[in-house]
């Protein structure tokens, strides 16, 4: 089990890591928008890269980060249910429901874009508005959100399982605090 939990502190480690990045990407977000609010208003200038641009920094934060937001227990819970359960059956059904949802749904997301990932990145698309960006790089992200998501739920199924059997600490996440 320990080999198993070392595993899971790579994972989570990644997506702590990915998270850090991303909050440049939210920042690039923040100055493209405004900085295109600007010249809209003062140059009444704009452009489709610029627009399209904000697209895919948000894009890339959402798909990115999904991974992130497991870790920190902050995604869509139904608590009403749960929250009635003892803490052992709390840790099994989140067991249950990132094995029989989360993992086939990302499973299916993968291999559901793969193919049109591969279209794009060969074939360089690019958007069909004027001066506008190349679109593969904003289907990569697809493949790696869902496959960080995916790995996020695997070392989530580990760290659970360890507790249960008594080899690692309460997996359920507190929110005191927030990285």
């Amino acid at each position: 089990m320990r080999g198993l939990l070392r595993i899971c502190a790579a994972i989570d480690a990644l997506n702590v890591g990915v998270n850090y990045f991303a909050r440049w990407l939210v920042l690039a977000a923040i100055l493209l928008s405004a900085g295109n609010a600007i010249v809209r208003k003062l140059f009444n200038y704009s452009a489709n890269s610029l627009l399209e641009g904000q697209w895919y920094l948000f894009s890339a934060v959402f798909l990115l980060c999904a991974g992130y937001t497991l870790l920190r227990g902050e995604h869509v819970r139904i608590d009403i249910v749960a929250s009635r359960l003892s803490r052992r059956s709390q840790v099994v059904v989140d067991i249950l429901g990132t094995l029989f949802f989360l993992l086939p749904f990302t499973v299916a997301a993968i291999w559901l874009s793969w193919p049109q990932v591969v279209s794009k990145v060969l074939s360089g698309e690019v958007s069909s508005s004027a001066g506008g960006l190349p679109l593969w790089p904003a289907w990569v992200l697809i493949p790696v959100g869902f496959s960080l998501l995916g790995l996020q739920g695997v070392s989530e199924i580990i760290k659970r399982i360890a507790f249960l059997r008594g080899d690692g600490p309460d997996p359920l996440p507190t929110h005191a605090s927030h990285n």
